[in-house]
């Protein structure tokens, strides 16, 4: 008996790609597409763990589009508390 060769998920490649664009070409795009795509990739090999192999494409794309998103969100903070700081200053020394 022939033991069935499992094809790697489609959706885990695509995951992995995206993520990798998230970090390079298309960042906001690319990243939303990576954790998507590596979310829905992940259901579909636990639904079928016989048929489908990729869960670790798919975690790396998970992994690099929340790592860009997070950074990303870090990086608008800080530019908003930076410039934010940098007007409460000014305000400041305007009145004196």
């Amino acid at each position: 008996m022939q033991t069935p060769v499992r094809q790697t998920n489609v959706l885990a490649i695509l995951s992995l790609i995206s993520g990798i664009l998230g970090w390079t070409l298309l960042p906001l795009v690319g990243s939303i597409a990576a954790i998507v795509t590596g979310h829905m990739a992940r259901g579909q090999i636990r639904r079928e763990r016989e048929r489908f192999d990729g869960d670790g494409l798919a975690i790396a794309g998970l992994i690099l589009g929340w790592a860009s998103v997070i950074l990303g969100i870090l990086t608008l903070v800080v530019v908003i508390v930076f410039f934010g700081g940098l007007a409460a200053i000014l305000a400041f020394a305007g009145n004196h």
